[in-house]
């Protein structure tokens, strides 16, 4: 335990900047959708499928790591998120056309899914005295790296820098956490310390409850990630720079993840998750309508609603399934992003329909007004069942 303790600042700095890389892909991808697209005579649907190669690759990854991550240890798991991240970002550097791009969006996806499946279980079996807080201080990367790629975007598009530079920056984050993991010995999982046996692991995965928010995670995780990646041609003709957008609503996610911890311990996980479903459908209703200034106050109360989703959902898991283990954490990660996956090519169709985005955009808000329904549901369950302590 005590080689634990004396490397866990470094361990969660490297599994910090590893998210780092992992957000700058979605954050830079969403920004080159466009200018790749022309580039490379693609369609928004040709564009869509490439863009759902990240979130099919995602959850590949959490579906193959989850297991391994009892069997091999979290140290291997992202060694190999380093090869295919180092791997991927090189062949979209080098991309030809469509089948490159396809390929390389899988490589950085499957990288991304690698990191998750490792670096969720590292920072619960490091931090179980306030997992869902240090969870949420974790996840301040994602939506902090997404901020960055906005800008590098946008300022390197102002300076008409390639987009191959742009993406080459990836390369800064991922030799930082490729060094700080090197050599680090790594904790065992919770569920390897604590005795949970195999059959007790597979019985948490069919409970009722694991599989209830699996069916949340795939709703919760399309209304956050997958508006995210469309937001430049949802709001063509609002007046307002999608990825300006972007870059506001995931810079007020950072600083609002960051903060969680009084959050949590006022408000249940439950109550969180019910609350952010009933301002995300407020929000993206509001923004399926909006023009000119009300744009950015509309999407600054749907990214107020989507900012606690994933960490929480991860964090609930944990802290009320925690015999599901590592491969629960897993699962659930990668069931939000292979319903991205399936989501993307949908929403690139609806824009090549000459649908509006105002339009889509009220479509997508169905999606946390069915979960405002489900976590109140919830809520009751865990009231009744007297479930609702956290930490």
């Amino acid at each position: 335990m005590s080689n634990i303790i004396v490397n866990r600042d470094r361990l969660f700095i490297a599994s910090c900047l590893a998210l780092l890389v992992t957000s700058l892909s979605f954050g830079i991808r969403a920004g080159l959708i466009e200018p790749l697209g022309a580039e490379f005579h693609l369609s928004n649907t040709e564009m869509g499928v490439i863009a759902s190669m990240a979130f099919l690759g995602f959850p590949i990854a959490m579906i193959i790591g989850g297991p391994l991550c009892d069997v091999v240890g979290m140290g291997k798991l992202l060694l190999i998120a380093f090869v295919f991240h180092l791997f991927g970002i090189l062949l979209t550097i080098f991309a030809q056309g469509f089948w490159t791009l396809f390929i390389s969006t899988f490589f950085i996806g499957f990288a991304n899914g690698m990191v998750e499946a490792a670096c969720n279980p590292l920072v619960t079996t490091m931090y179980t005295n306030n997992r869902i807080t240090m969870l949420n201080r974790f996840h301040v990367w994602f939506p902090g790296g997404i901020v960055i790629g906005g800008l590098i975007v946008y300022l390197f598009t102002k300076i008409n820098l390639s987009w191959q530079i742009q993406v080459g920056m990836m390369l800064i984050p991922l030799f930082a956490y490729g060094f700080l993991f090197y050599g680090q010995t790594f904790p065992k999982t919770e569920r390897i310390t604590s005795g949970i046996s195999n059959a007790q692991m597979l019985k948490a995965l069919v409970s009722p409850l694991y599989l209830f928010m699996i069916l949340c995670m795939f709703m919760t995780a399309t209304t956050e990630l997958g508006i995210g990646q469309w937001l430049d041609p949802l709001l063509k003709g609002t007046g307002v720079s999608g990825i300006l957008i972007l870059v506001l609503g995931t810079g007020l996610m950072a600083v609002g993840r960051f903060f969680a911890g009084p959050l949590v311990h006022n408000l249940n996980p439950v109550g969180m998750l019910l609350v952010s479903s009933i301002l995300a459908a407020i929000g993206l209703f509001w923004l399926g309508n909006a023009q000119g200034s009300m744009v950015i106050a509309a999407a600054m109360v749907f990214y107020i609603g989507v900012c606690y989703y994933w960490p929480t959902m991860i964090g609930f898991t944990a802290e009320y399934i925690p015999n599901s283990g590592a491969l629960g954490l897993s699962l659930m990660g990668g069931a939000g992003m292979f319903a991205t996956f399936v989501f993307n090519p949908i929403l690139g169709h609806f824009l090549d329909a000459k649908t509006s985005g105002g339009e889509a955009l009220r479509t997508v808000a169905i999606l946390p007004l069915i979960l405002v329904f489900l976590f109140t549901g919830l809520y009751i369950y865990m009231k009744k069942k007297g479930t609702t302590s956290h930490s």
